[in-house]
């Protein structure tokens, strides 16, 4: 049995996802572009975090894991200091340590991450690394994870001090210590028998503390679960939701009517049996009445990013990039307007100056789950003092588009009993759906994020075709919610 860290990790949530790893990754849904950008970003974030152990040596990665191994024990004997990816291999677990920074009474282990706190799976990362280094011989002196503190605010200069914070994890990994034998016999246990796969059911670990690459597999290929059923109307690993899977039943239609469920349980039950769409037209007249016009439509584009670029900056802030408007006279016509911030540079205070120009103080201005434009205004209101009042007023006056359906006052089947945007807009509009999958380079938030992160890596033919593709998405996010509205008002 060869494990590396990751595959041990990978074990402890769940050993049919090793198991399909090692023998099967043929059925393992490949990362997509945002997995792929988180990955990117720990790979950054543990460059830098070697700076906070500098003058240190690295070893190179190689396929051939035993020079890695011979590279280390070298650096070791030469009495380098601070090691990056030190590797180690204690009866086939391979475990390459971010920093070990060696001093001549023992050793540390400093476990890189990019997120903002020390989550449980990451102890029993450390304790891999621990377990395998004990029974190499080391005295090890601490075990440690590094990750982002996310109340840092950048000034001037970049201060990685403050960046990271080091928390001493010790003492959890020397108690997983007693469990790992009896967790890797298990695992050998399993990958022995390289033809059947284990017979391990789904279940609350299929999302935690990862969504797992081998959900799809399971679910869908395996079990035959449809997109909406009786997990998405009771929490994963809840005690009903396990009680009715427990019986076979996986289709909503198919729960008993005496079942014991919430009020709201029951309205999305009922819903979906009946097949047929609710409206409170006296509900949404009221919610319509609140909107005067010109309404001014509104959606912001934001990216992230873990090692703040400039001042005033905290890391994984969302930091608006791109807006779009569409202000909606009485009399029916329509009106675009549009922001996208050159790449390269901060684009907050251009785009908080552009957003003052384009909505007037008075106006109604309509966003589709307003809490995330709000909270993106009421930062923007903090940083530009002279912006600040005109800003505010624009935040006072958000109204959320989202309402008549987060309150049931429409609901269709269709919905899958959801009020996000991804059910509502095809519900209610759907040739708008097929109008998102011609878009050409960018066809969800997720893709602008990365798509506007990445401009300056392409040439000016290429940065130009996707700064038309950002545009034509946005735009597309705010006539969708005039659309959303028109089909309200007409019911």
């Amino acid at each position: 049995m060869i494990l590396s860290k990751s595959l041990y990790t990978r074990g402890i949530q769940c050993p049919k996802s090793l198991w399909l790893k090692k023998y099967k990754p043929e059925v393992l849904t490949p990362p997509d572009a945002s997995t792929q950008a988180v990955f990117e970003t720990g790979n950054i974030v543990g460059e830098l975090a070697c700076q906070l152990f500098p003058d240190g040596k690295e070893v190179l990665f190689s396929r051939d894991y035993g020079e890695m191994i011979a590279t280390t024990k070298a650096y070791i004997d030469e009495g380098v200091q601070n090691i990056y990816e030190a590797t180690f291999n204690y009866n086939g677990i391979l475990v390459m340590v971010d920093i070990l920074h060696v001093e001549p009474d023992g050793i540390e282990i400093y476990e890189v991450k990019s997120s903002t706190s020390v989550k449980d799976i990451y102890l029993h990362d450390v304790s891999i690394q621990y377990y395998v280094l004990k029974n190499l011989g080391f005295a090890i002196k601490s075990a440690n994870v590094v990750h982002i503190d996310n109340t840092y605010v950048r000034g001037d200069e970049l201060d990685i001090d403050e960046l990271f914070s080091v928390v001493d994890v010790t003492v959890e990994a020397v108690a997983l210590q007693e469990n790992i034998p009896e967790i890797l016999e298990t695992f050998e246990t399993y990958l022995a028998d390289r033809v059947h796969e284990p017979d391990i059911e789904i279940g609350a670990h299929c999302n935690k503390p990862y969504e797992c690459d081998a959900k799809e597999y399971c679910w869908r290929v395996q079990r035959g679960i449809p997109e909406y059923s009786i997990f998405n109307i009771f929490n994963l690993g809840s005690k009903k939701q396990v009680e009715l899977y427990d019986q076979g039943i996986v289709d909503i239609n198919d729960i008993p009517h005496d079942f014991d469920m919430t009020a709201k349980q029951a309205q999305a039950v009922g819903n979906y049996r009946s097949s047929v769409t609710y409206i409170d037209k006296e509900a949404i007249d009221v919610f319509v009445s609140t909107l005067s016009y010109p309404i001014y439509h509104l959606d912001f584009e934001t990216f992230q990013q873990a090692i703040p670029e400039w001042k005033g900056i905290s890391p994984f802030m969302q930091i608006p990039f791109q807006y779009s408007l569409h202000i909606e006279h009485e009399d029916g016509t329509l009106e675009h307007r549009e922001f996208l911030a050159e790449d390269g540079s901060d684009p907050r205070a251009l785009l908080a100056q552009k957003l003052c120009e384009d909505i007037p103080r008075d106006v109604t201005v309509l966003a589709y789950n307003m809490g995330f434009e709000k909270g993106v205004i009421q930062k923007l209101a903090s940083e530009y003092e002279a912006l600040s009042e005109h800003l505010l007023e624009i935040h006072a006056n958000i109204k959320d588009l989202m309402t008549p359906f987060q309150q049931k006052h429409y609901v269709t089947p269709s919905m899958n009993g959801s009020y996000s945007i991804k059910y509502v807009l095809p519900a209610l509009v759907p040739e708008m759906q097929q109008a998102y999958k011609e878009l050409d380079g960018v066809q969800n938030g997720g893709e602008a994020m990365q798509a506007f992160a990445n401009l300056s890596k392409l040439d000016e033919t290429e940065k130009e075709k996707m700064r038309n593709a950002l545009l034509e998405y946005c735009k597309l996010d705010t006539l969708a919610m005039v659309k959303v509205l028109e089909t309200l008002r007409a019911v």
